[in-house]
């Protein structure tokens, strides 16, 4: 019967007899681990920034009404060409109001379904925003300030201000920061906006709001849903754009199409809406994990160099435990365990570099004019990461002890000795 407090004993022994060997070894499980962790810690917090930075800006699914061309042309109408070869150059686009029709009662149907976990009216109103003898072309978005808040997590993208002074401002603005720093504003002063219809409307700055996408902070700006339908002439039911929040984006399709069929509106759904985001950030993971673990494979292959080193070395050792009655099996174990404590020991070493590094990359400052509101370097600490890095450190350890152990069985100690 198999004693393991001896071979565990034979096992340490034989360890510390290279104890340089056995360091290295170990220390490249620590690195391979700790790098690892690092890496991919580093690597999903930034995609999980980035992904935040778009999709949490980003309804489920955006409904409106698109400018699209004319399905049938006059030419059709006609019976005598209805079966010809009709070629119409020039198609001009059908003329299409940009309001939602029935979009309050649209709303309450949207907000009654289980699937749906909020919806937020807008109206755009395209303008000219105008301070002193500065004008620049813009376009400010009425909405629903709690709303927003709510499901898109809009306070995080303002830099001066708070949400709460556009609710009580009835008058007020959210200033984007790129029209902000080109008309020389801040919170406080007053900027005059001039519609499409030719009124002018003075408004008053109660914050700055910046996305960390330059081509929206250079032109778009925030009020309130009453003030946006003022701008241009509209009454209170004048809605040009309806945002819906899902429990499960998964949902987003199918529920998009089948809003487009039932309500004849354009629906889309962020998966269509973001496609090039998506691939790059599956991209991005894939290489992550794709370098991660190459690294635990080169430590892998560094044990087994070790361990087959272990053997000539141990040649004698491992005839003189087989002629004192140690069956290949007890040898073999002998070996493995060899490995799994390198792999222990290194793996759990890993960890705490791993950890210990990415707490430090986590605090370390990350200011940039792109993203505001982020002060220090994103990390994932995802305790997954760490329950991966060491089974793959037990794993892999222990495969790259199996085959030098397996070796050792097969030693047939007469011959080692007739040797001698």
């Amino acid at each position: 019967m198999t004693n393991f407090k001896i071979i565990l004993d034979i096992s340490t022994t034989f360890l510390l007899s290279r104890i340089k060997q056995s360091t290295i070894a170990a220390l490249g499980v620590t690195f391979g681990i700790g790098t690892f962790i690092i890496l991919v810690s580093f690597m999903t917090g930034l995609n999980s920034l980035l992904d935040g930075l778009i999709l949490n800006r980003t309804p489920h699914i955006r409904i409106y009404n698109e400018v699209k061309r004319s399905e049938v042309q006059p030419v059709d109408l006609v019976s005598r060409f209805r079966n010809g070869l009709n070629i119409v150059h020039s198609i001009k686009p059908k003329k299409n109001q940009i309001r939602i029709h029935n979009a309050l009662p649209l709303i309450e149907s949207l907000r009654r379904d289980e699937r749906v976990k909020g919806v937020t009216p807008q109206v755009a109103a395209k303008v000219f925003y105008l301070s002193g003898s500065t004008e620049l072309n813009g376009l400010v978005n009425g909405i629903n300030v709690e709303d927003e808040v709510c499901l898109f997590n809009f306070d995080d993208y303002i830099v001066q201000g708070s949400p709460q002074d556009l609710l009580k401002n009835k008058n007020g603005i959210l200033l984007g920061a790129g029209v902000a720093d080109k008309m020389l504003l801040a919170v406080g002063d007053r900027i005059q906006v001039i519609t499409t219809s030719g009124g002018i409307v003075p408004l008053k700055i109660v914050g700055i709001f910046q996305s960390g996408l330059a081509d929206l902070d250079n032109v778009q700006s925030y009020v309130n849903l009453k003030m946006a339908q003022q701008l241009i002439g509209e009454n209170t039911n004048y809605i040009s754009d309806i945002n819906v929040k899902l429990w499960d984006m998964d949902n987003a399709v199918p529920m998009s199409a089948a809003i487009s069929e039932q309500h004849d509106l354009t629906a889309l759904d962020i998966k269509t809406a973001n496609a090039q985001f998506e691939t790059g950030t599956a991209i991005r993971n894939l290489i992550t994990y794709a370098v991660s673990i190459t690294l635990l494979i080169v430590a892998g292959f560094g044990i087994y160099n070790i361990l087959n080193m272990f053997i000539y070395e141990k040649m004698n050792d491992i005839a003189i435990l087989k002629a004192t009655g140690f069956s290949g099996l007890d040898v073999k174990l002998v070996f493995i365990s060899q490995a799994l404590i390198i792999g222990f020991l290194g793996g759990l070493l890993g960890l705490i570099l791993g950890f210990g590094v990415s707490v430090l990359i986590s605090h370390a400052p990350f200011e940039t004019e792109a993203l505001p509101t982020i002060k220090t370097y994103p990390v994932n600490f995802d305790p997954l990461f760490y329950v991966i890095g060491v089974v793959f450190a037990i794993s892999s350890t222990f495969l790259a002890g199996y085959l030098p152990a397996r070796k050792a069985e097969q030693i047939d100690p007469v011959e080692i000795i007739r040797g001698q």
